[in-house]
């Protein structure tokens, strides 16, 4: 009789995922992923042909980690585009790995950080629109401006620069979105 496998294509991913998470995707070896999985490295290679295919695996589970994260939290903002920042901001503080490496590490896997953004649900093309509905001329131009702003306060989070609360980074990103827009005369 044939002996049962019990380390899995999911618990294989399901451990690189965790300690990306964790400890950052530049630590994902398979010596380290098969030492938390409790095994050797050949399930691993039975799995995924190499690494690298592990690895667009793990950047894949954490895109869609992302677009969960992003389609669960709360909406406040009344203006476009704040709930978006918001929760990017927020996503950036709670899960700097998968930040780093979805949208810093310059690792796209093929996927463009505005497609990882817009998501399968058009998050920003929904914002867009909801900007255009209030009457902005140019609703993609002032989506660039506000993303300019939106990342580089997620990415001073993750060097500590950045300590302001939720109510006053919702402010900013309230204020920022009127002065950009009041510049466009939308």
């Amino acid at each position: 009789m044939a002996r049962k496998e019990t380390i899995t294509i999911d618990k294989i991913l399901d451990t690189a995922f965790a300690m990306t998470r964790e400890e950052g995707f530049s630590n994902v070896t398979a010596r380290k992923v098969a030492a938390k999985a409790g095994c050797s490295t050949q399930p691993i290679f039975r799995v995924y042909k190499n690494m690298e295919e592990l690895w667009d695996a793990v950047f894949l589970k954490a895109a869609d980690f992302f677009q969960d994260y992003y389609s669960l939290y709360p909406r406040t903002g009344k203006a476009p585009f704040t709930n978006l920042g918001m929760a990017y901001i927020a996503f950036a503080k709670k899960e700097k790995h998968l930040f780093e490496l979805l949208f810093v590490s310059g690792s796209t896997r093929g996927k463009s950080m505005y497609e990882l953004l817009n998501g399968p649900g058009g998050n920003v093309v929904y914002e867009v629109n909801l900007a255009r509905a209030a009457g902005c001329k140019d609703p993609s131009a002032l989506f660039m401006r506000m993303w300019i702003f939106i990342h580089g306060a997620a990415c001073m989070t993750l060097t500590g620069d950045y300590d302001l609360s939720d109510v006053e980074t919702m402010e900013l990103l309230e204020r920022s979105y009127e002065d950009f827009a009041g510049s466009q005369g939308a």
